[in-house]
């Protein structure tokens, strides 16, 4: 009886052991499947947006983005770290992706300006992730000449792309799909997500939205969505510029040098639906007939309003803004619905706390501020390059970063994660001793550079470069100009008062320019970084520009178009 029980009891005890083997295996095999192993390297999600100003986020909380918030977006401040001082090398697109892709500044990586060629068999990020064991994957905007190298998948915008039916261009397959870009972009980021993934290995994907790149076009769902919105009008917006030439001489003011049609949506007449300047064609051609009726039925209405107004000056001018500004947030509204779709996918799949997730844009952006639209000065909303990171094993929630940072910081940062040697020529920092508190903010860095070299090109923005400590910055505006501006961001945030030569600022005048000098010899910046443009050359570009803007080339740029009395 006593060796019956025994036997009994012993049998239980295997029986158990071998549903309990069989509950850990099963566990086990479903983190597998999952990307979720203990200790295991993190995944990584890198989301960009292009042109995405941090005055349209609303975890940054400026007045604009109240009123056209981005809930899903700010999931990732909430549940990681804001970046509040993180800017740009060099503001404008293609530059930017390759000073992310390298850790190096233009100059270094060989792309200083769109138009040249990206050297894509240099080392770069993805490529040093996959030699670690990474899976590597773009979707989306690529803008830099050539074929993605380093990725296991990739799928990319033709050029700048197209907001409705854009051209994808996969191996040598080019390809148009119907639907809206930013849609797509995030489907097509799911889809690798949930099907094309090695789920034994990490991965790094990056999403890279062509929203709200120009022309600002919003889907079809929220054509109307801030109609009934009035967003605030920059104190600036209508600034004159005193003693500031280069921002005088600039071709991006909103109210003079928007393509009225184009870039506005404006048709020639009450009741038509012909719009007026357009030089870019293809936006609106593209369109399938359904969405170009359902396109036109709400713009037409929505300018036939305009022409009863009949508005002019300061009023017309302010006009202006709205409809851009409405616009541009309409196509955020769409990038912030798909981050909501990936963070779901992470929690739903018990990939959010091994994965970090960074929310970003290639630099910043004007939403009227001086008047201006587009990027590409050295002032605060076009070097602004807001970031959200998150990655619940390793930030706390709602952290706030205030050093000084720069998208050269990308790259060894995510190397450093992943815990790959940070090749010794990249110039940024990991950022992983401010997300562990292992550093002060104000130790971290004095002073960024910055050198913009596009000129001549669109808006005529002069070559400049300069730095940018905690409270001052400095600049230098050159090629047919050359020009110092010098600001105390402390007491003048909206950069309006240049102080360069003013004898009260002498010291720190002089401080700077030593700081400058000793970042330029840091960063290996060399005397051909400061070449300038033959003068028929810039001549040549304003005749050029006014045949685009359907004005008069011989006596282009007239400033001031618009009266504002």
């Amino acid at each position: 009886m006593v060796k019956r029980l025994f036997i009994i009891q012993n049998f239980s005890f295997i029986l158990i052991s071998l549903v309990l083997f069989s509950c850990v295996n099963k566990d086990s095999e479903k983190a597998k499947i999952k990307g979720e192993t203990k200790n295991s390297r993190p995944n990584i999600i890198f989301i960009m947006a292009d042109d995405h100003a941090e005055q349209a986020i609303s975890a940054y909380g400026h007045p604009i983005s109240q009123l056209a918030p981005t809930p899903n977006i700010d999931r990732i401040a909430q549940n990681g770290a804001r970046f509040n001082h993180n800017f740009c090398t060099n503001s404008i697109c293609g530059p930017s992706r390759a000073v992310i892709l390298t850790g190096k500044f233009s100059h270094l990586n060989g792309f200083r300006m769109n138009g040249e060629k990206f050297d894509g068999s240099q080392p770069t990020l993805p490529k040093y992730l996959k030699k670690t064991g990474y899976q590597t994957a773009i979707a989306g905007k690529w803008h830099l000449n050539g074929e993605p190298q380093g990725f296991d998948y990739w799928n990319i915008l033709k050029d700048q792309g197209n907001y409705y039916n854009p051209d994808f261009i996969q191996s040598n397959d080019t390809t148009r799909i119907e639907g809206y870009a930013t849609d797509i972009i995030t489907e097509m980021s799911l889809d690798w997500l949930q099907n094309k993934r090695d789920n034994e290995k990490p991965f790094f994907l990056m999403v890279h939205h062509k929203a709200p790149h120009r022309n600002w076009m919003p889907p079809l769902r929220y054509i109307r969505k801030y109609d009934s919105v009035n967003f605030p009008v920059p104190e600036t917006y209508f600034s004159k510029h005193e003693n500031q030439v280069a921002a005088q001489e600039q071709l991006q003011t909103i109210y003079e040098d928007m393509y009225e049609g184009h870039d506005l949506k404006m048709s020639v007449a009450k009741g038509s639906d012909s719009l007026r300047h357009n030089p870019w064609t293809t936006d609106f051609d593209r369109m399938n007939t359904s969405q170009r009726e359902a396109w036109n039925r709400a713009y037409r209405e929505k300018n036939d309003a305009f022409y009863d107004l009949n508005l002019s000056g300061r009023e017309l001018a302010e006009w202006k803004f709205q409809r851009y500004m409405r616009d541009y947030m309409g196509t955020i509204a769409v990038v912030d619905e798909g981050v909501g779709k990936i963070l779901d996918y992470l929690e739903e799949n018990d990939l959010a706390e091994n994965t970090i997730v960074v929310y970003t844009t290639d630099q910043g952006f004007y939403l009227g501020e001086k008047g201006f639209f587009d990027k590409r000065f050295m002032y605060e909303q076009s070097l602004a390059m807001p970031m959200l990171m998150q990655y619940p094993k390793a930030i706390e929630k709602g952290l706030e970063i205030d050093a000084l940072t720069q998208n050269i910081d990308f790259a060894p940062t995510f190397l450093d994660f992943a815990e790959a040697p940070i090749p010794e020529d990249m110039q940024g920092k990991s950022l992983r001793p401010l997300l562990n508190k292992k550093i002060e903010n104000g130790n971290f860095r004095n002073a960024i550079y910055y050198h913009y070299y596009d000129f001549p090109a669109f808006h005529m923005v002069k070559r400049q470069y300069g730095i940018r400590t905690h409270r001052y910055k400095l600049i230098h505006f050159y090629d047919d100009i050359d020009e110092w501006e010098l600001y105390d961001l402390e007491k003048d945030p909206e950069e309006e008062n240049n102080l360069y030569g003013k004898e009260k600022y002498t010291e720190i005048q002089q401080d700077l320019h030593e700081e400058l000098k000793k970042l330029q010899d840091k960063y290996h910046v060399s005397a051909k970084e400061f070449e300038t443009t033959p003068k028929e050359q810039v001549k040549n570009a304003y005749r050029n520009f006014g045949r685009l803007a359907g004005e008069d080339p011989d006596t282009y740029p007239q400033k001031k178009k618009i009266s504002l009395d």
